[in-house]
């Protein structure tokens, strides 16, 4: 089940929901919100979030985005749930459905202009910026199965670079400067994709498989696997490795001298696994 709202992000729904249209395939749009006119010589200060998110749930909520991303602080706002149009491009009758052609249509607004100054600082791109808030954005995007990829390339520039037939078959990210029908050149850059980071995947080892297991004649690839490791950690009192997956005396010996080594004594140390000495030898799961 996928999260229709994201989750972080403060939820403003501003209702008027449309379906979108799952015949083309999940993507999302990429915008800049450019509410200033800056230049390299005279910048502008930053429009704060707060801003924005009035003017978006108020007199322009026909151009109403899904998100509204503050790359400084990493404020979010959602106004319409994953599985809604939003209403950030044109969208003309007749031609592509470019507010609702995919199974989801995220389009985001990053409150940014080019030369924004921002706590003294000047920021000529939106890449340059903190982007805070970016790797959950592009996690959440890449939950509701929108690609990590950008068909019409990664924005780089103010230019336009649009293919209706690109957009109506490749899934992934496109730049306002890249949908169809529309004229805006924005957003001039975007910040990379964040590689997923897999958790740690802890060893599979075998589960003590009881001590009457441990017979003699027992033939089992547990054992092999067994014996393996009695060799690994230096406790090798076997005459041969044939049968090594069949218990026998050589098990014994050695499984002993693994006992022993864990500090185990007397009749604790009788060749025959116990459940916490099998543990700490790490049998790999068979």
């Amino acid at each position: 089940m996928v999260d229709l709202w994201m989750p972080g992000a403060a939820r403003h729904d501003v209702g008027d929901h449309a379906p979108t249209d799952p015949t083309y395939p999940a993507r999302a749009i990429a915008h800049i919100t450019w509410d200033k006119n800056a230049s390299p010589s005279a910048p502008a200060d930053h429009i704060s979030f707060e801003t924005l998110l009035s003017y978006f749930t108020g007199s322009g909520v026909q151009m109403a985005p899904h998100l509204i991303w503050d790359p400084f602080t990493g404020q979010l706002a959602q106004l319409y749930p994953a599985d809604s149009r939003s209403k950030s491009v044109v969208d003309l009758p007749g031609g592509t459905r470019t507010n609702r052609a995919g199974k989801y249509v995220i389009q985001i607004e990053a409150v940014f202009f080019p030369y924004t100054r921002y706590n003294g600082k000047v920021y000529a791109t939106l890449a340059d910026t903190p982007c805070k808030g970016w790797s959950d954005i592009n996690a959440w995007t890449r939950s509701l199965g929108i690609a990590d990829a950008w068909p019409m390339g990664h924005p780089t520039d103010f230019t336009p670079h649009r293919s209706e037939s690109v957009w109506e078959t490749a899934g992934g990210w496109y730049a306002h400067a890249q949908v169809p029908e529309n004229d805006h050149v924005d957003p001039g850059s975007w910040p990379s994709f964040i590689t997923p980071v897999k958790p740690p995947q802890p060893p599979t080892y075998e589960p003590f498989p009881g001590a009457g297991f441990f017979v003699a004649g027992r033939k089992s690839p547990i054992i092999r696997a067994m014996h393996a490791r009695l060799v690994a950690v230096g406790c090798n009192h076997y005459l041969s490795s044939a049968d090594a997956d069949v218990w026998g005396p050589g098990d014994e010996r050695s499984y002993a001298a693994w006992q022993r080594k864990l500090g185990y004594t007397g009749s604790a140390a009788d060749g025959i696994p116990g459940p916490t000495s099998w543990t700490a030898l790490h049998v790999p799961n068979v």
